[in-house]
């Protein structure tokens, strides 16, 4: 337990550690011991020195969460541009074949701000919060989120540029997100109006897609041009209050990425191509608690670090069921 809730304080901005010895089973700590003899030793290197010369290319699941990405936010282009009305509204709030569906984030602050419930929005957003629990919450950043997408080629590009000298990542303390959250719900509570959806480069690029680009198009390139230029992934990572909602709805979801030690070389290749690398700091030669653990809740379910671990120590699987499968 004490385990889960530090892998749970990270998503709030706790910075990584080993596990205890206290929080390590027998298991993990035996098979630690036996890849630190200097025979095991060797093996990694030989191991890693030939995925270096040979290294795996695999997109397979980048490339399934483009087009399920794409997919999502066609369905509400095609259902206004033809008016068949399978998908109304955007990200922010739909209905879908006439059955209402809201992001949670969005309707805390419409409650917060209106101070009452209503009947509509609480039902789409139990909906779309049972949705995404079962697939793992912040699975809507990296499957569903337009601005996502967006944000990994901002991301590929500052990369690029990062490779030659010409930029340099500034990253932020993570705990900022936490701070900017209550105080987007505080505005909202006060004000009376939900501040965040007016900023929101979620809801600002979904509209756009859908009924048409307005002047808030630029606020969104303003923020792609920050992930470029001066902090990689800076909205998603430091600011996004959505990604930290998502994160605690899907804490203990049955979808998750599943960790075993015995397979790793922890050569950090996974840490390299993750969306929020601090999740993956158990795959370090010592983190681990045990010999199999899943990855934190922030973890984004994007599949970057399963495509890129050759040993195939990262996998997708299903809580409970990867006992009896």
């Amino acid at each position: 337990m004490k385990w889960f809730l530090h892998k749970l304080a990270m998503m709030f901005g706790a910075d990584p550690r080993k596990a205890a010895p206290t929080e390590e089973t027998d298991a993990a700590r035996e098979m630690k011991r036996y890849k630190k003899t200097p025979e095991q030793v060797q093996k990694r290197k030989a191991i890693i020195d030939h995925e270096h010369q040979y290294p795996l290319v695999s997109n397979k699941w980048r490339n399934m969460r483009w087009a399920s990405i794409i997919l999502i936010n066609a369905l509400f282009i095609i259902s206004f541009a033809w008016d068949v009305q399978l998908v109304e509204g955007s990200m922010s709030a739909s209905r879908f074949l006439g059955f209402h569906m809201a992001d949670p984030n969005a309707a805390l602050q419409v409650f917060l701000a209106y101070k009452e419930l209503v009947l509509n929005l609480v039902i789409g957003t139990v909906t779309v919060v049972l949705l995404w629990w079962i697939v793992g919450g912040r699975a809507f950043c990296s499957w569903a989120c337009p601005y996502h997408l967006l944000a990994e080629w901002a991301e590929a590009l500052h990369l690029f540029l990062a490779k030659r000298g010409w930029v340099k990542d500034h990253p932020f303390h993570r705990g900022l997100r936490v701070v900017l959250w209550v105080i987007f719900m505080g505005l909202a509570f006060f004000t009376g109006y939900t501040v965040f959806e007016y900023i929101n480069p979620v809801g600002i690029v979904s509209r756009a897609l859908i009924y048409g680009p307005t002047v808030a198009v630029v606020w969104v390139i303003f923020l792609l041009g920050i992930e470029v230029f001066f902090s990689r992934r800076f909205w998603c990572r430091y600011v996004c209050p959505i990604g930290l909602t998502y994160g605690i709805t899907g804490a203990v979801a049955p979808v998750q990425i599943k960790y075993d030690l015995e397979k790793c070389v922890h050569e950090g290749e996974c840490r390299a191509v993750c969306l929020v690398p601090h999740v993956l700091e158990i795959t370090k030669m010592g983190y681990a608690s045990d010999t199999t653990e899943f990855i934190g809740p922030d973890c984004t379910r994007c599949g970057l670090c399963v495509d890129a671990c050759p040993q195939e120590a990262l996998s997708f699987t299903i809580r409970g069921l990867d006992k009896i499968v």
